[in-house]
């Protein structure tokens, strides 16, 4: 059997990673739910290192699309440790179980907002994983690409040296879309795909000083290898990445004029 073969299966669930034992009890409760939902299509689990340091960064177009990728990392052998808006700490029952789980809260426009970098960076430093939205919120592109990122997912990744390793993932539109009504389509099973790549290459940026335009380099270096990784699983060619401030596509390069 091939490992591509492994990769697709969904009863797989590699050994010697860094799951703890008795988050198994949600974990099977969220699994139970997606495999009402979602038919899975693995691939690339390879690329998820069992053991060390490791940033895993995914594209978030629709609010149901991180449960695959959390089903993903799970089985894949690693504790899913999301950063994620501090308001899903507060809902009733839930709430209570993401806070024990150990998901690392983000508080945005407040002055303890670089708490959750920090304690990102903490547990990097301690050999564990996190999960990251480079985009910081469900992409604005009108066909769903990947828009540019921010910048902290470049920050953790230049201050601690630990690898990021794009999860690229495509199918959840088929049960939540915010943009249609109703919203949710719960009936026959939806194919969802994810498929991690192979880490980015950031060797050129490893010994650079932390400011401004490197961290937008490499954030955009990462986003690059993410919406390929996304290309790939929609089958066609991605548009440069999708600049929220202009709200349009900037241009790579200047077109000539007759």
């Amino acid at each position: 059997m091939t490992e591509e073969t492994v990769d697709a299966k969904y009863t797989f669930c590699r050994s010697g990673g860094d799951r703890l034992g008795w988050v198994r009890i949600p974990g099977a409760i969220v699994k139970f739910f997606l495999l009402l939902l979602t038919k899975r299509e693995w691939r690339g689990m390879r690329h998820v290192p069992l053991q060390g340091p490791a940033i895993f960064v995914w594209n978030h177009y629709s609010d149901f699309d991180p449960l695959p990728v959390c089903h993903y990392v799970y089985n894949a052998g690693r504790h899913p440790r999301f950063l994620l808006k501090h308001s899903l700490i507060r809902i009733p029952v839930a709430g209570p179980i993401i806070h024990a789980t150990g998901q690392i809260p983000v508080y945005r426009g407040r002055r303890d907002a670089a708490d959750s970098l920090r304690e990102a960076i903490a547990v990097l430093e301690n050999g564990g994983s996190v999960i990251i939205a480079p985009e910081g919120s469900v992409t604005k592109e009108p066909d769903r690409w990947p828009m540019r990122g921010k910048t902290g997912v470049a920050r953790l990744a230049l201050e601690t040296g630990a690898p990021v390793v794009p999860i690229a993932q495509w199918g959840s539109l088929q049960i939540h879309d915010r943009h249609r009504k109703p919203k949710f389509r719960i009936g026959r099973r939806k194919l969802v795909t994810v498929a991690a790549r192979p880490p980015v290459d950031l060797d050129r940026w490893r010994e650079a000083e932390i400011n401004r335009d490197n961290l937008v380099a490499v954030s955009d270096h990462i986003m690059n290898a993410l919406r390929d990784g996304v290309a790939e699983l929609r089958g066609r060619e991605a548009p440069p990445l999708f600049d929220l401030r202009s709200r349009q596509q900037p241009r790579e390069e200047s077109e000539p004029t007759d």
